[in-house]
């Protein structure tokens, strides 16, 4: 992989915020479906003793939400190397 930018800020940004765009929507999806919405249907399953609904409105959203950051972290860094703009090790 060569260390030259592969496009414009403006295709940078537009990486940026498709990416964002697709996390948010797995951000609504678990919070406030799985959580709010999808709770009866979802408490019909069990994990560790505790209904699947409760699970996620309690814990299964935090979880997810920090895989999120993560994958955000680790995919940002990926994006700028591949435009050219990641900071220097």
């Amino acid at each position: 992989m060569s260390d030259r930018p592969t496009g414009t800020a403006a295709d940078y940004w537009r990486a940026n915020v498709r990416l964002l765009l697709k996390l948010l929507v797995v951000w609504f999806v678990v919070s406030y479906l799985c959580g709010i919405l999808l709770v009866d249907v979802l408490n019909a399953f069990s994990i560790g003793g505790y209904p699947l609904g409760y699970f996620f409105a309690q814990q299964g959203s935090i979880y997810v939400f920090l895989f999120l950051i993560f994958f955000y972290a680790w995919r940002m860094n990926k994006l700028d190397r591949e435009f050219g703009v990641a900071e220097k090790e």
